[in-house]
């Protein structure tokens, strides 16, 4: 049967899955490379950003070196310096030229100066802009300014002078103030003298007197003087900002308290609340803020909540007393922004692979699909069973190639095999199909001879059935065993092996081991064999027989490819079509056997059933089958055509035999009434009685009128004339009750004044009886004993009501036309002896045509073959006149088989001719064909069929085997011919 796929499931050809796999890969392996790319160039940018943070981290580590370390050694070799021991302004004057040169040296110094212990305070600072010249209020030339604080001398109180110098240090102006409240000693950078270190470094703050940011560096040069140095940290802002590598980068220098000393945007580095104060790190940015306050995770990653960032914090040795942080985020969208686009840049690129690859892999899979599409149309065709399908070429693949050739090859044997098997199953008849099984078996195994052995019913012996030799048929008498016991120790070896229940055997036999087989090896001329014995058995694994093929091996050289296990199996397969072949010819016939003798058995009960009509169910048969012979034979112009096959021959066997089967559900007492009375007895014997009490009572009438002095003359002759009345009135009714003669209408009469005669019953007749009579009884009025009656009686009890399901509706499927009587039995005396021809009534004929309605439903019912279809219309057409008026379907003559035509005359020749019928002797020839021929010209028989029935003598044949030697009387076929209007 056809595959078919559940249809939540959705199918597409070979090469679109190739296309689909092919162009998946080419996305998997696009978005590999593309995730791989992004992950490595990932980690190599956030390998490279921590090498960078690194490197940042160095740099203003080396930054704040490369300006802490010079002024440290400048501060030392000023602090060595002797006029910086002194406390007098004028001598102190002499370092100008030495603090301008390491002013000069070192751009990031703010200012040089120093104090003691006295509080007298000296400073040199540079005037390098305009911002700090205004600020400090000096000459537009003036390029130094030297403040001088002096409390050693100066009784009235301390002097602040102010002097502003050129670059030459020429002096442009002074400036002197008394009472200056600045003191050196309260200075954060101061040391005292006390104290246990010798240097030191401010934390950053703003400078006051500038308003930049930067840190101071002090040294004590003697146990009295420390000199400081103000360093600005202006430059580690731009150092920073030389770090951005994004436009959102945060970097930033803070110290402990976490004021930023270093920011890239130096205008936030003062705070907006507090402008001699340095802005809060938090203060800069929110993600510093969230930096500051919760850390960064264990990956240096950060969420600020609008973008991730990757964080650096670092620790920078100088600038403090305890040092600086260095705090470095860069976002990871901008960071990576050079990731994303190589991903996105590998996408495109994979994308625009595959729109190159797409058509090469769709070209390239129909290419490989082509061939399996061919392969698909020849499976198809092979379904279909058309092996001529036209070969396809060979697939580059090597495994489509393989499968073609094993296609083709499939292919083959499929063919060669359904040939056989067709060829086997054609046959309908046994030896035919014996001798067909044997030729292809030949055939195909490419031998020179063969032979068969069967299995006969539950017998183990083998009996040989067919011997070919050289595609000759040879008599089985040429070899010595026709029957052989596979068993015995004669057997040979290879028929031993396959009885012990092996399916095959290959033996080479020469001349002196060939046994059974020596007369086929000289009918081959060959003095060596090849014998492949195959085991035929049937469904149930059972040995129905052996079958034998002989290969001559004369020639050593010769190709032994039938001996090949492919041929091997091929033949075992070809051998089991032919095992189950045979085993269903068998079958079929011993059903056929089955059937014929339940057919028999059949119409041999319906005859048994009446002894008064045995035989006519066998007898029929016989003469419609004499009349169809006759009309096969016939060559005139109504029977040329008439030429039935074997299965016409079997249907109309079983249509002749079953012809009256209806009748197993007639009553007996209906088939064989002999008397209108009788039914399971003759009932004129309760008529007879009656008569014998109607008789006494004329004798009791006269002894009782003698007794009371009646004329005994007279008396004694009203008597006897009642008697005589009374003995001619039953020997009437017993006339009218054998149904010999029709009834005239006098006799009708005369019986109905019969019947009104009465008598006297003293007993009740409801007693005794079956419970369906007393149902029946009860229709009718209960009477007081005693009751007079009359001597015929129709009672209501007589009537049997018909069951609705006995009706047959007028559309009834199977076309039956019969009229129903109303009632299914009446019984009624007078009804009953009122019959004006024969002795059945209206019912009782209606039970005896109904019959061939039984007939028909009992044989439709039955599942015979197609080819016996047409049984129920041969069988039960037989009681149909040719024009029309017959039962039960009231067919015409174009309206009925041939075969039903014939049935009805031969079922009419034997019922009239039949001599073991009760209610009539078996009629003569010539009146049986006289009746015959006036139905003929009623239309009631076939006329062509009648003139062959007579013409061709079929009624002799039949009379010589069936009838009593009286009844065959001269019979003038040429005036019955005339008299039936067919001559």
């Amino acid at each position: 049967m056809p595959f078919t796929v559940p249809a939540s499931q959705r199918q597409f050809p070979l090469h679109i899955h190739i296309s689909v796999v092919f162009t998946l890969l080419l996305l998997l392996m696009g978005v590999a490379l593309g995730v791989f790319n992004y992950l490595q160039n990932t980690r190599i940018i956030l390998d490279s950003s921590q090498k960078l943070f690194d490197q940042i981290e160095q740099d203003v580590q080396l930054d704040l070196l490369n300006t802490y370390q010079p002024l440290r050694n400048t501060l030392n070799l000023l602090a060595r310096n002797p006029a910086v021991q002194t406390d007098q302004f004028d001598a102190r004057m002499e370092l100008l030229p030495t603090f301008v040169q390491a002013l000069d040296d070192n751009p990031a110094l703010s200012a040089l100066y120093m104090g003691d212990n006295q509080g007298n305070f000296f400073q040199v600072r540079p005037l390098r802009t305009e911002a700090i010249k205004n600020r400090q209020k000096a000459p537009a030339q003036a390029a130094y300014e030297v403040w001088s604080v002096q409390r050693s001398g100066k009784p009235l109180g301390t002097e602040s002078t102010k002097l502003f110098y050129d670059e030459s240090l020429t002096l442009l102006a002074q400036r002197t103030a008394i009472n200056d409240s600045y003191d050196p000693r309260k200075r954060s950078w101061y040391i005292p003298s006390h104290a246990s270190i010798d240097q030191s470094t401010t934390s950053p703050y703003l400078f006051f007197s500038t308003g930049e940011v930067g840190t101071t560096l002090s040294k004590r040069s003697s146990a009295k003087t420390v000199i400081a140095a103000d360093l600005t940290l202006s430059e580690l802002s731009s150092t920073l900002a030389k770090h951005l590598i994004t436009p959102s980068t945060q970097i930033v220098l803070f110290d402990e308290s976490g004021q930023a000393v270093a920011y890239p945007d130096t205008v936030k580095l003062l705070s907006e609340e507090s402008p001699t104060q340095l802005a809060k790190v938090t203060s800069l940015n929110p993600a510093l803020e969230r930096l500051i306050n919760q850390g960064a995770d264990v990956n240096h990653h950060l969420d600020d909540g609008q973008r991730q960032w990757i964080v650096s914090l670092a620790k920078v040795q100088d600038g403090g007393s305890n040092g600086l942080q260095l705090a470095f985020m860069v976002p990871e969208d901008e960071l990576l922004a050079d990731a994303y686009r190589l991903r996105w840049q590998g996408t495109l690129v994979a994308l625009a692979m595959l729109l190159l690859c797409l058509p090469l892999g769709w070209m390239t899979s129909r290419l490989l699909v082509k061939p399996l599409k061919g392969l698909v149309q020849e499976a198809n065709a092979i379904r279909s069973f058309d092996f001529n399908y036209p070969l396809q070429q060979q697939s580059p693949v090597l495994e489509i190639h393989q499968l073609a050739v094993s296609m083709r090859r499939m292919k083959e044997t499929l063919a060669s095999f359904f040939e056989i098997t067709a060829s086997l199953s054609a046959h309908t008849r046994f030896e035919p199909l014996l001798q067909s099984v044997m030729v292809e078996m030949i055939k195909i195994g490419q031998a020179q001879a063969g032979l068969i052995y069967l299995t006969e019913n539950d017998s183990a012996d083998l009996e040989l059935k067919g011997l070919i030799i050289n595609d000759q048929p040879y008599d089985l008498g040429t070899l010595a065993h026709c029957v052989i016991n596979p068993q015995s120790d004669q057997a040979p070896q290879w028929l031993r092996t396959l009885s012990q229940g092996q399916d095959s055997v290959v033996c080479t036999l020469d001349l002196e081991h060939a046994g059974e087989l020596a007369p086929v090896m000289r009918e081959l001329d060959s003095q060596n064999i090849h014998v492949i014995g195959i085991r035929l058995h049937n469904r149930h694994r059972e040995t129905v027989g052996v079958l034998a093929l002989i290969l001559n091996n004369s020639d050593p050289h010769a190709e032994q490819e039938p001996l090949s296990a492919e041929r091997i199996a091929f033949i075992k397969a070809v051998s089991g079509a032919a095992a189950v072949s045979i085993e269903s010819q068998r079958l079929q016939e011993r059903q056929k056997q089955l059937l014929n003798a339940f057919i028999q058995l059949v119409a041999g009960a319906i005859d048994a059933k009446s002894p008064y009509t045995g035989g006519h169910c066998q007898r029929v048969p016989e003469l419609t089958f004499m009349l169809a012979k006759a009309a096969e034979q016939d060559q005139s112009p109504h029977f040329a055509h008439y030429n039935p096959t074997e299965e016409e021959w079997e249907a109309l066997h079983i249509a002749a035999w079953l012809h009256d089967c209806g009748k197993v559900t007639t009553p007996e007492y209906v088939v064989d009434k002999a008397t209108k009375l009788e039914t399971l007895y003759d009932r004129i014997h309760e008529i007879r009685t009656r008569f014998e009490v109607l008789k006494r009572d004329a004798w009791i009438n006269y002894w009782q009128a003698l007794a009371s002095g009646g004329d005994e003359p007279s008396l004694a002759q009203q008597r006897d004339a009642r008697l005589a009345e009374l003995d001619d009135d039953f020997a009437f009714v017993a006339r009218s009750n054998v149904g010999g003669e029709a009834m005239a209408e006098a006799d009708l009469q005369r019986l109905d004044s019969i019947a009104r005669q009465t008598w006297t019953r003293t007993l009740d007749d409801r007693l005794g009886v079956s419970w369906e009579e007393n149902k029946r009884q009860a229709t009718r009025e209960e009477q007081s004993l005693p009751v007079t009656e009359r001597l015929l009686a129709d009672k209501p009890e007589h009537v049997f009501a018909r069951n609705e399901s006995e009706l047959i509706a007028s559309d009834n499927p199977w076309g039956f036309k019969l009229e129903v009587p109303q009632h299914k039995f009446n019984r009624g005396e007078l009804y009953n002896l009122s019959i004006t021809r024969g002795t059945l009534t209206a019912e009782e004929r209606y039970i005896i045509n109904n019959h061939i309605v039984q007939t028909i439903l009992m044989l439709s019912r039955l599942p015979f073959p197609s080819y016996l279809g047409d049984i129920a219309e041969i069988a039960g057409g037989h009681h149909e006149w040719m024009d029309g008026k017959g039962y039960p379907k009231r067919l015409n003559r174009d309206e009925m088989s041939l075969a039903a035509r014939m049935m009805a005359i031969a079922d009419i020749f034997e019922a009239l001719t039949a001599s073991d019928r009760p209610y009539k002797r078996g009629k003569t020839l010539s009146e049986a064909l006289k009746i015959m021929a006036g139905m003929c010209l009623d239309g009631h028989i076939d006329p062509p069929l009648f003139e062959l029935f007579m013409r061709e003598q079929v009624f002799m044949q039949y009379a010589r085997r069936y009838l009593e030697p009286q009844q065959i009387d001269p019979v003038n076929v040429d005036e019955l011919l005339l008299k039936a209007g067919v001559s």
